[in-house]
């Protein structure tokens, strides 16, 4: 897209520019959360209550905003988390994520529910690579998946533990979006009002495949086939029901099969953060899924000190949930993370205009990062501490005057 970079100088640029692309329902699946977007505006009000402590007259002229995470170097404090949807927001939009990704020299993690094979994301997507796990009805067919992953290469394995039933997102059901899509009345005005997505990415796939994308990356077994129909509700008794008997034990048998890193993802109490190390996991996401999932539940910004507490550097800590600028990468960082991942801002960027969309967010959040770093006074991320952030309870009840 012609003239990216002065459309888009934010990442609310890109949301606004992925709205008017994709169809209301595909644009609110990906934007909006659970229930009454309680936890969506927390994660927001969390990091906006978060100060910046600045120190001055220190000589940042040689910033840099590399990290080593996980025994590889890369070049920003930031990951590509799962967003199921990109293939739906792009033709092929997995890909484009991972090529964004890789020009960053960030991870990027393919999730379970995409709908581009995973071998070949892996193969034309570059760089550093994670695979997102989704347990479904049939806990078992989850190996199958496992070992494929396993068997392309990617590099550490994201299993996702908050989400033993399906969300409540009450906005998907009043717009009557399922996945895989179906052509309806509904989504077919829809579609027609929204050409540039209809032809782009709709069309795209029915030209070069004759149909719209299904889940590819899910081992569904031949006697489970016939129900499973994709997104389905929660009293659904379809395969692609997520699986309510998932617990510690589970875990380890993955740990036990899965040789690489082993990461989970929706981790919000202490003590569970303590079972992740106890069943040797290399890592866990302090997440309350973007507000998808718990509507109440507490934000992951809240919930980090004492989980980087309890856990006291025995596992690498990733934290994510509402990140729009640079500035709450470096909040996240500062309450005790090792890495901030991203989901909706990548989204919305390839949502808006592919590869170019989501590299655009990733230069935005770049430049944002390195601009903020000076206004703190560092030079480089391990510099980054919890003496450059004041929490609410710690700033003074009125502005002036205080002593």
């Amino acid at each position: 897209m012609a003239n990216l970079a002065q459309k888009a100088l934010n990442i609310e640029d890109l949301r606004k520019m992925a709205k008017r692309r994709l169809t209301k329902a595909l644009f609110d699946f990906c934007d909006k959360g659970s229930e009454d977007q309680v936890a969506m505006r927390d994660n927001r009000a969390a990091l906006d209550g978060i100060k910046l402590m600045p120190r001055v007259l220190n000589n940042t002229s040689a910033r840099h905003a590399g990290i080593s995470l996980l025994g590889k170097e890369h070049g920003l404090p930031l990951l590509i988390g799962p967003t199921g949807p990109a293939g739906f927001v792009w033709y092929r939009g997995e890909t484009h994520l991972a090529r964004a990704a890789a020009k960053a020299n960030i991870p990027f993690t393919l999730a379970s529910t995409s709908n581009t094979d995973m071998e070949k994301v892996y193969a034309n997507g570059g760089g550093t690579q994670w695979f997102q796990l989704y347990v479904w009805r049939d806990p078992e067919a989850a190996f199958v998946t496992i070992q494929r992953a396993l068997d392309t290469g990617f590099e550490a394995l994201v299993v996702t533990v908050d989400s033993p039933v399906y969300n409540n997102r009450e906005i998907d059901v009043r717009n009557g979006l399922v996945f895989p899509p179906k052509i309806n009345m509904r989504t077919a005005v829809d579609s027609l009002k929204h050409p540039r997505w209809l032809l782009g990415t709709a069309g795209q796939y029915f030209l070069n495949e004759g149909k719209l994308p299904a889940f590819t990356n899910i081992h569904i077994p031949e006697e489970a086939k016939a129900e499973a129909t994709g997104y389905v509700s929660a009293k659904s008794t379809s395969f692609l029901n997520r699986d309510d008997t998932m617990d510690w034990d589970y875990i380890r048998r993955i740990r036990d099969v899965w040789p690489r890193k082993l990461l989970l993802k929706g981790i919000l109490h202490p003590e569970d953060a303590v079972k992740a190390v106890e069943v040797g996991a290399d890592g866990i996401f302090v997440s309350n899924h973007a507000g998808n999932t718990n509507d109440t539940a507490i934000t992951p910004w809240d919930a980090l000190p004492a989980i980087v507490e309890a856990v006291g550097g025995k596992l690498t800590v990733i934290a994510d949930s509402g990140v729009r600028r640079g500035s709450d990468v470096l909040k996240g960082l500062a309450l005790g993370a090792d890495v901030v991942a991203i989901g909706r801002s990548t989204l919305w960027g390839v949502g808006a205009a592919g590869e170019a969309g989501a590299s655009r967010a990733l230069e935005i959040l770049e430049s944002e990062i390195l601009r903020t770093m000076a206004v703190l006074g560092v030079t480089d991320i391990p510099s980054i501490s919890r003496e450059h952030i004041r929490l609410p309870a710690e700033l003074p009840a009125s502005g002036f005057g205080q002593a």
